[in-house]
């Protein structure tokens, strides 16, 4: 029998001469195929077949022959095994010239049992490759003392390799991109994909995890059925599944069109995907550590912690009370980069409640916070989404979950399109007054395709709808909706229109109701969606007429981004007059829930920002609001605040602590480092912080407004009044947001010893900048 002869039976099996078989029987087809051809060839190379000649020699097949999951176009995985055979070598030639000249492909070796073992202790790839080992031809005792020897040696050495294994996992990961969220997935190399399969498979063979379960198994069906109909339809070997090669699979195997094929490939590459996950920090990272003690559990957040290298709840959690615990835990793995545990998944789905409308404050700070996590937000939205526990914050999420992108140029799904916008748009948010508005905007901004009709359109009613549960203001929900409705108005105007007409900037102007904020988020989120669509659709030429048509449009307006603060109510006078009393600094508490309201006063040539705002970080308070004014002689601090973790401080200490500060009794500077030092995270974005200018025209020309936009750090604010104090800019008044992760803080200074011009706002502008890096 020749080797073309094998070919042309491999290619009516595929063209279907005698009958089209189905994936699977296709790929049983074949692997009898070239069971038969070699078990032939072999004797024919002089392979005593019966194994009792002396010297044995045997030929065992490993990877998609050695499964029986040989799939169209795949190359033959070999391994020639003897005992030093002195012919070894003809023996060799005489199998694989002729594949070679019949261009069939083949990855093979020639090795003694105690030469392959050596290599597998060395090669990864090898040692799992001999884990599927299976005989064809020779003798048989010599391939079964080998596989034995092979899953013997990686049940021994499987702990100590897989860091090297988890290593290559990911990178290969990196490389390929996911199964579940890609327009075009790499059915074998992908996250989710049969290689993770093989894994799982390794893990089990070592005895670290439980053989794969049904789902698991069907996984493995679908994906190998895919990836037979693919080459069957190219003709050749090709892993990646296009957009053009997605519907006639799709039909080959009864599934309707691509659409359908998109979803059940997604569902398919999650339950690998987060098999793996689990069995990677079940197997590298175990629960105990070495000499028996447990790992430690720092807080995170609000009964959240770091439990060994996972996020988990504190002891103290009680999730069935406390409805807002499941985004922060989310927030919590997104801003660490860590998993969250499994446990405390299933937890979450057992015992956490529904978030009802509108949600409370904390809640949205918490979402504000995840979405504002950069990388991290990939796989914190991909853990709740398989758990089912993103549907119940955002049940319309169900019709873009999976959906292909109807346009070529897009790398992911919808679904994963609006996390990764998300991702983009928390390297902008220091770029806008509202960086909250922006984060939900991208997170919303596609949320009505999948549907026959306007996706903007639609988007902007579900937005709205969103906004309001959420708890978001009239006005917040209206400019959020504006985004999802308006989101493409200004590339496509850029890039469609002469931006140089006037009647261009008006029509902007106009679309947008001549909201300078919405015109800055929109620029914000145009730049986000297009980096997150894919490769090359950011360009310089078209992030360059995007800014001047804002820019243009932005000089129509003539808008300020910052807003005076309220006037005080008659309980915040009478602190006042108090502190002007006793010419002490003085503090009233007030608490709703987990939530303070701290009014601080001290007299009129007191300093009240600097010691407030380190008293309150001293005590883990995170400052959510805060409003400085003057009155009568004295000045007043109204700050909104909740702890970082654990409950309120007693109000006793505070008052104690502000008292001691304001007369500089009270070292916070150094106790404010120790406390960094000790709880501090490096920031998952890196944003750098921006200082913008405004005149305030409520208080003449001797008096600017200074905004700064930052990511939030324990003592920020202590540092930023510090830097305005040894400046000698006196604070007029102050007006400070914290949006999740990051703040909006107004101030209105006034030179103490100088007048305002470009030398004093340079020297501010440089200190307040260095205090917030």
């Amino acid at each position: 029998m020749v080797v073309a002869g094998l070919v042309e039976a491999a290619n009516r099996l595929l063209e279907g001469r005698h009958g089209r078989l189905g994936a699977t029987a296709l790929r049983a087809a074949l692997v009898d195929l070239y069971e038969f051809w070699l078990s032939k060839a072999a004797t024919a190379a002089g392979i005593d077949v019966t194994g009792t000649a002396p010297g044995g020699v045997a030929l065992a097949a490993v990877g998609g022959l050695g499964r029986r999951e040989l799939v169209p176009f795949s190359d033959l995985d070999l391994v020639l095994v003897h005992n030093g055979h002195p012919n070894i070598g003809e023996i060799a030639d005489a199998l694989w010239y002729p594949l070679w000249d019949a261009r069939v492909g083949l990855d093979h070796s020639v090795r003694t049992p105690a030469e392959a073992l050596k290599v597998a202790s060395e090669d990864l790839r090898t040692a799992m490759g001999l884990l599927d080992g299976r005989h064809l031809a020779g003798d048989a005792e010599l391939t079964s003392r080998l596989v034995s020897a092979a899953r013997e040696q990686w049940r021994r050495t499987a702990r100590k390799r897989l860091p090297e294994l988890a290593e290559a996992t990911r990178a290969r990961w990196a490389r390929s991109g996911e199964i579940a969220q890609s327009a075009e997935p790499d059915l074998k190399y992908g996250r989710g994909g049969l290689r993770d399969l093989g894994l799982l498979e390794a893990f089990a063979a070592a005895q670290l995890i439980d053989r794969p379960g049904e789902e698991l198994r069907a996984a493995r069906e679908l994906l190998l059925d895919v990836r037979t109909e693919l080459r069957r339809n190219l003709r050749r070997d090709r892993d990646v599944l296009g957009a053009a090669e997605a519907d006639v699979v799709a039909a080959e195997l009864d599934l309707g069109d691509r659409f359908t094929l998109a979803r059940k490939l997604a569902g398919a590459g999650r339950a690998v995907g987060y098999a793996v996950d689990v069995a990677l920090r079940a197997a590298v990272e175990p629960p105990r550590t070495r000499f028996g003690r447990r790992p430690a559990r720092t807080p995170l957040d609000d009964g959240v912690v770091l439990h060994g290298n996972e996020v988990a709840l504190a002891r103290d959690a009680v999730p069935a009370r406390d409805p807002g615990l499941l985004l922060r835990v989310a927030a919590a793995s997104a801003r660490s980069g860590k998993p969250i545990a499994h446990g405390t998944l299933r937890t979450l789905g057992d015992s956490a409640p529904e978030l009802r409308a509108p949600w409370p404050e904390p809640a949205r700070q918490a979402l504000t916070e995840l979405l504002g996590a950069g990388e991290g937000l990939v796989d914190a939205v991909e853990a709740l989404d398989w758990t089912g526990l993103w549907a119940r914050l955002f049940p319309e999420w169900g019709a873009v979950r999976d959906l292909p992108p109807r346009e070529p140029v897009h790398a992911w799904t919808v679904d994963r399109h609006l996390v990764q916008t998300c991702v983009e748009a928390a390297k902008l948010t220091t770029t806008v007054a509202r960086p909250d508005l922006l984060l939900l905007g991208a997170l919303l901004h596609d949320i009505g395709k999948g549907r026959d009709t306007d996706h903007s359109e639609l988007g902007a009613k579900i937005a709205a709808h969103v906004a309001t549960r959420i708890g978001l203001s009239d006005e917040d929900t209206t400019v959020v909706a504006g985004m999802v409705r308006h989101h493409l108005l200004l590339p496509h105007t850029a890039t469609r229109r002469d931006i140089s007409e006037q009647e261009t900037v008006e029509r902007v102007a106009k679309t947008i109701d001549g909201n300078p904020l919405l015109l800055d988020l929109l620029h914000a989120l145009a730049q986000a969606d297009a980096l997150a669509t894919g490769p090359g659709v950011w360009t310089e030429w078209k992030a360059g007429l995007i800014a001047e048509l804002v820019g243009r449009t932005r000089r129509l307006l003539h808008g300020s981004a910052f807003s005076v603060p309220d006037p005080l109510d008659d309980t915040q006078r009478e602190l006042v007059a108090e502190a002007i009393r006793t010419t002490k600094g003085q503090v009233r508490v007030t608490v709703a829930g987990n939530l303070a309201t701290v009014v601080l006063a001290v007299p009129a040539n007191a300093e009240l920002l600097t010691p407030a705002a380190g008293v309150l970080a001293l005590n883990s308070l995170e400052v959510h609001t805060a409003m400085l004014r003057s009155h009568d002689g004295g000045r007043v601090g109204v700050f909104t605040a909740s702890p970082r973790f654990g409950t309120l401080p007693d109000s006793t200490l505070l008052r104690e602590q502000f008292a001691r500060a304001v007369a500089g009794g009270l070292p916070l500077s150094q106790k404010l480092a120790e406390k960094e030092k000790a709880y501090e995270a490096a920031p998952t974005v890196a944003v750098a912080p921006k200082v913008l200018w405004f005149d305030d025209e409520t208080a003449g020309s001797s008096t600017v407004v200074l905004e700064l936009r930052a990511a939030d750090r324990i003592g920020l604010l202590y540092r930023v009044a510090g830097a305005l104090r040894r400046c000698d800019a006196e604070v007029r008044w102050a007006k400070v947001a914290t949006l999740g992760s990051r703040v909006v803080d107004s101030f209105a200074v006034t030179p103490r010893h100088s007048g305002v011009d470009a030398a004093w706002r340079q020297r501010v502008e440089q200190a307040v900048l260095a205090a917030a890096s």
